[in-house]
């Protein structure tokens, strides 16, 4: 498994938040463009998962690390 982002749910003219709740630093972000999740960090915690306001971000079931 691992965390991936919806692309139609975040909205993409903002600065993600969720940049400051990953505590491995594993998510993202160039300017205001969609973030990325750098599957060599995320240590699928979840925090993300709980912290996004526009439910983007979800545990990807048919990917494996």
């Amino acid at each position: 498994m691992a965390i991936s982002i919806n692309k139609a749910r975040c909205p993409q003219n903002h600065r993600c938040p969720l940049l400051n709740i990953c505590p491995t630093g594993a998510i993202q972000q160039n300017k205001n463009e969609l973030p990325q999740i750098d599957t060599k960090k995320c240590i699928e915690c979840g925090k993300c998962i709980k912290s996004c306001a526009m439910q983007a971000v979800y545990k990807d079931h048919g990917t494996t690390l």
